[in-house]
């Protein structure tokens, strides 16, 4: 039957996620972090007797599962590149499709009423997993994700509309068509880095400013302070009558008025900077490459810079659809190609104007 297949997908899934847990518990130093994975494995080792249990009771014969060293150890190491938060949101993320499976098989298939019961907390707790390292800290933050994203797409795009505009004006240059690219990608890097070195900067700066001003009128006047905060407040949509409550039960709380005025930023403006750049430079690999072994015709370079820019622009819009959590990883794949792609035929049409209208021959 149908959901006895689905049962037994359920099963081995779960099996598998206790499996890693209950790796990672153990070869994990930090006594907190061991606990939480120690918690993971132990949920999901719950999960799995669930189904074992369900398929026993229908007479179904329950496999044996073999161990996987080898993609443990895989995932030992990209637990460590990206740590345990992410590591776990990554993972989460085919969680959630199960969880949706799961619910529809709790409203579909004929269960008793303990089952009923015991289905429902499990999808509970698959849709919990994620808090247990929700306040970690990792090596690699949300924002430097972003700025990841960021400087690879616009590295990806940017050049691959520069080397196929260029491709038109010299079809039979290569080479020329690739050091354009190169060149322009250095120096592209250059302004994206200062760019998210600039921003972070000036945002810190502009908190900080608010903070010292809002110091000091608590200083020389706290009726002007929670003026100024009640203001505020109104400003971000709180009614009046509920900020005015906030505002009293806070009057006396400097620290608590400042923080809620201003936003604080954790983000390293050196490290947003080299994030960027260097992220911009290996976005432009994937367009410009082709144009260095392939000397015969910028055309056929082209084809191949369209192709290896499609693959990273997919791999980029995975990784925003995973770090966002909720994005369907196949919308966002076809949003991002579908732009980037367009974006670089607008550039051929340009490049083809100009190459007539100013008689270019290469």
């Amino acid at each position: 039957m149908d959901f006895i297949n689905q049962a037994l997908n359920f099963y081995s899934e779960e099996i598998e996620a206790y499996t890693l847990y209950s790796y990672l518990s153990k070869i994990e130093k930090s006594p907190e972090i061991k606990k939480r994975f120690k918690k993971l494995s132990e949920m999901e080792k719950n999960h799995a007797a669930f189904w074992e249990k369900f398929l026993k009771d229908r007479k179904a014969q329950v496999p044996k599962l073999k161990s996987q060293p080898f993609k443990l150890f895989i995932y030992r190491i990209f637990r460590k590149l990206l740590g345990n938060k992410l590591f776990v949101t990554i993972l989460e993320m085919n969680e959630t499709s199960t969880t949706e499976c799961y619910f529809k098989f709790l409203n579909e298939v004929p269960l008793s009423d303990e089952e009923k019961t015991v289905l429902s907390r499990i999808i509970e707790e698959e849709l919990e997993h994620e808090k247990l390292f929700s306040q970690q800290k990792d090596r690699i933050s949300i924002e430097n994700i972003r700025d990841f994203i960021m400087g690879m797409n616009d590295g990806l795009v940017e050049i691959l509309g520069t080397v196929t505009g260029l491709s038109a004006v010299y079809p039979k240059n290569p080479i020329t068509v690739g050091t354009a690219g190169l060149v322009v990608g250095v120096a592209g890097a250059l302004s994206m880095a200062i760019g998210a070195y600039t921003s972070v900067r000036s945002q810190r700066q502009v908190n900080e400013g608010i903070k010292k001003k809002m110091e000091l009128l608590f200083k020389v006047s706290k009726e002007r302070a929670k003026e100024e905060f009640l203001n505020k407040l109104q400003d971000s949509g709180i009614p009046m009558e509920v900020g005015e409550e906030i505002a009293e039960k806070l009057n006396n709380n400097e620290e608590a008025m400042t923080n809620l005025l201003t936003e604080e930023i954790t983000e390293n403006e050196v490290k947003s900077a080299l994030y960027t750049g260097i992220a911009y430079l290996v976005g432009l690999v994937f367009p410009v490459i082709p144009y260095f072994f392939i000397s015969s015709s910028s055309l056929l370079a082209l084809a191949f810079s369209v192709i290896f820019a499609a693959i990273a622009l997919s791999i980029v819009g995975t990784v925003v659809s995973v770090a966002s959590e909720s994005l369907s990883i196949k919308g966002k794949i076809t949003e991002m190609v579908i732009t980037g792609l367009g974006a670089a035929a607008l550039s051929y049409l340009f490049g083809s104007l100009v190459q007539k209208v100013f008689g270019i021959t290469a």
